[in-house]
């Protein structure tokens, strides 16, 4: 996952075009391009599960599958307008790039402030919350899908946006059948572990019992890993985002000086790709950080101060306040 997300904006090109030979090379090159944009939704990975929490098992897979097949949906209707603005209005297609990035550098930021401040939001388990909670919280959980579903659809677009039409719906389509099988065939597998463990552990081995009782304490480190590799995936990939629209756009200062540090390391002898690969990486996930800070401070700090200060008197009491000095 490391090396696909490393590579995500700058090799997707070549996967896409290669794509573009035969229906062969569609879905062969199609289905690489979509485990790379894997890495944008890996954070969700760690947190699907969480809504599936103290459920009854049976009823595990079937929500899942119906968040899965709400994520079909909104990668239908993506797939629609996205073919439809790169045909009739291209140039808006990087604007819109960045505007996902950004996001993405929020969610990350958010998630870097959530664990610098020790407040974390978890998701409730629905049989708390009424009969009616599991439908509320299935379209939650494919309102979130919808922008991050955007965010890959378009990572995908902006690279194949030369292509012949039905060349970029098909990529399109391959791109998000086989990204959302990837992810929520992982999510299934990650709610299901702790019944299998549980099983394992009921068994007369004693080698499959600790196994099993072994898997059912690991999970907890396993999601944990799971969110703190997608929060600097997020990060990274929405500063990258940033770095090369900016740079498209014709503010090439930030880009221009990564590659200025990039370079050295780069030069370095047998080493030098994984050097330089290493420092557009962390510079990319420090400008996503700064970036998701300013946007996080926007959306947080400042309309906390704003309801600390009290609402600003409106013209009456003012008028009254005036009537009453006199």
């Amino acid at each position: 996952m490391a090396g696909g997300l490393a590579a995500l904006l700058d090799d997707i090109a070549v996967l896409a075009r290669m794509a573009a030979a035969s229906t062969d090379d569609i879905a062969a090159a199609s289905g690489r391009a979509s485990v790379k944009a894997a890495g944008v939704v890996v954070d969700d990975t760690a947190v699907t599960p969480q809504y599936v929490r103290d459920v009854e098992p049976s009823r595990e897979l079937p929500i899942i599958r119906r968040i899965a097949t709400g994520s079909l949906g909104n990668k239908a209707i993506i797939i629609v307008f996205a073919l439809l603005l790169s045909q009739f209005v291209p140039w808006i297609l990087t604007p819109l790039l960045m505007l996902g990035g950004a996001y993405l550098c929020y969610e990350g930021a958010e998630k870097v402030w959530e664990r610098v401040t020790g407040h974390h939001e978890e998701a409730t388990p629905v049989v708390e919350k009424g009969p009616d909670a599991e439908k509320r919280m299935i379209r939650g959980a494919v309102t979130t899908d919808f922008i991050l579903s955007a965010e890959i659809m378009m990572i995908a677009l902006n690279e194949v946006a030369e292509e012949p039409f039905w060349t970029r719906a098909a990529i399109l389509v391959v791109v998000g059948l086989f990204i959302t099988a990837l992810v929520y065939g992982v999510v299934a597998v990650i709610v299901k572990m702790d019944d299998i463990g549980l099983h394992l552990a009921g068994r007369d081995s004693p080698g499959v019992k600790r196994f099993g009782s072994g898997l059912v304490r690991a999970m907890p480190t396993v999601l944990e890993v799971i969110s703190f590799v997608g929060m600097l995936a997020m990060l990274w990939v929405g500063g990258h985002i940033l770095l090369v629209g900016l740079d498209e756009l014709g503010a090439t200062a930030p880009y221009h000086l990564v590659h200025l540090l990039e370079e050295p390391a780069a030069a370095v002898a047998g080493v030098g790709s994984v050097l330089g690969w290493l420092v557009n990486t962390v510079c990319s996930l420090l400008f996503g950080l700064v970036v998701g800070a300013v946007v996080v401070a926007v959306a947080h700090v400042v309309p906390r101060r704003r309801d600390e200060s009290g609402p600003a008197p409106t013209t009456a009491e003012a008028a009254g306040t005036g009537h009453a000095r006199d």
